[in-house]
């Protein structure tokens, strides 16, 4: 008797241990307005792979603020426009950019980044990531609020 009643004791503990350590998606959050904006976001990776970024060029963002307005660094450029949600999907809307010229890796993830952010894109939301896909490129943006 005494032993079950010890089991049933550590029991919870155990199944609640496995359930946080495989879970994986503890954090996910639900997509909206309110968790989108007032962050910003720097990219991490492209299609899965890491950034590889000329020397001296900083890794692409992109900021949600007041009004779901976006605006970020595109790889070469500054970009701005309105953002818009429905659902799980995300764009900018009137997307605009500064016109210089940059390498060619520069330009192309530039490329990549206009043609996700322009387009519907599925959102997957954390705590600490913000990933867009629109069926050709996935992008994966980790937080890094500017005041912490």
């Amino acid at each position: 008797m005494k032993k079950m009643a010890i089991a049933m004791l550590i029991a919870p503990a155990i199944l609640a241990g496995c359930a946080t350590s495989t879970s994986g998606k503890g954090d996910a959050m639900e997509v909206s307005k309110a968790n989108m904006q007032h962050h910003n976001w720097v990219l991490e990776s492209v299609d899965g792979q890491p950034l590889n970024l000329p020397e001296g060029f900083a890794a692409p963002s992109l900021e949600i603020g007041e009004s779901f307005t976006a605006n970020g660094h595109g790889g070469c450029n500054r970009y701005f426009g309105q953002g818009e949600l429905k659902g799980d999907k995300f764009r900018i809307d009137k997307m605009a950019s500064t016109m210089m010229a940059c390498p060619e890796p520069a330009m192309k993830l530039e490329g990549v980044m206009t043609n996700v952010l322009s387009d519907w894109s599925d959102v997957t939301l954390t705590k600490q990531t913000l990933v867009l896909e629109n069926g050709e490129h996935v992008l994966s943006f980790q937080l890094r609020d500017w005041v912490n």
